[in-house]
Formats: structure tokens, sequence, C-alpha cells
């Protein structure tokens, strides 16, 4: 069992150091899970929206999640490719396309989820059930609060920025 060190009383009360703790872990544990996903941390954000039936197009989903159009359609290429979606016609705009977890998807998610669940258990094993949900409902009311032309809105620029991760190569790279 590893030891935890003393924390300076100055640290225990900023809200940064705490969330910044929290978060590096929690970043840690969930990008081994979700690391096979095409696009990672935003593939599985897409992965995530399509498998809960909201089937958005391309456009809305780009836009709920922050994702630049151009990265959307490669990720969506590649979620597209390892199975994972499906881009349908929009019946209401032949232009649109709406974003549909296949099968094989929903079932990926099942699986992510689960993980996902036990990385935050263990993150979180400090507090007793109880305490886990009243802080995850606090942490969501707060999350729904943040201004929406904030950039640190989007949930894999806050990761990228805190773990000093380079954008991934697939959201780099431009088509000829």
């Amino acid at each position: 069992m590893t030891q935890v060190p003393e924390v300076r009383d100055e640290l225990q009360s900023d809200l940064g150091w705490a969330l910044g703790v929290i978060l590096r872990a929690y970043a840690k544990g969930a990008g081994n899970v979700i690391a096979g996903v095409p696009g990672g941390p935003r593939g599985y954000q897409v992965l995530a929206a399509a498998a809960s039936g909201a089937e958005g197009t391309q456009l809305a989903l780009a836009n709920k999640l922050g994702v630049d159009r151009t990265v959307m359609t490669y990720l969506l290429d590649d979620l597209e490719q390892a199975g994972l979606i499906e881009r349908r016609p929009d019946p209401a705009d032949r232009r649109a396309r709406r974003v549909v977890a296949t099968d094989a998807g929903r079932a990926t998610m099942c699986e992510l989820q689960g993980k996902l669940a036990h990385v935050e258990t263990r993150v979180l094993s400090a507090l007793a059930e109880p305490e886990r949900e009243l802080f995850r409902d606090l942490l969501r009311k707060a999350a729904t609060r943040v201004d929406e032309h904030d950039p640190l809105a989007d949930a894999c620029t806050v990761v990228e920025e805190l773990t000093d991760a380079p954008p991934t190569a697939r959201t780099r790279r431009r088509r000829p």
C-alpha cells in the first residue's frame, strides 16, 4: 500500500489543487481504458453521444462537443471504419448526416462504461458511496454552468492541457 504524503494546509483548501489531483488520476486511468478507441478522448465522446441515442447530425455533434468540423469528419471516418458508428442521411435534410452507433459501438460503449466506472471508484475511493453520488451531482451541476464560450469547456482540451499531451496525430492531420 502506498503512503500518501502529508499535504500542507494551504493546499488542502485550494480547489485548483484538489481538482487537478482528481482530474490527473482520472485522466490517467480513463486514458488507459479508452486507448483503443479511434480518436482517443474525442472519439470516445463521439461514440458516447451516438450510443446515447441522440443521433445528432455531424455538425450538431461537432458543435456540442467543441470539435472542429474537419476533425469531426476524421473522427467519424475512423469510428466508422472500426465499425462503431455509421452515418445515415438525415430525413429532415438530405445534405446532413446523422451519427448512429452500431451494435458493435453500443457493446463497446457498455464495456467502456464498466471499466470507466471502475476507474472512478478507484479515484474516489476515499469517499463513501453516498459522498461519491453527492460529489458527482455537485460536479455535474457546476460543469453545466460553465460558460459555453470558455475554451476550457471542452473536456478534451482540459485533459490535453493538464497532461501536457500533444493533440493526437489524427487531430493534426490534414487530408489532401
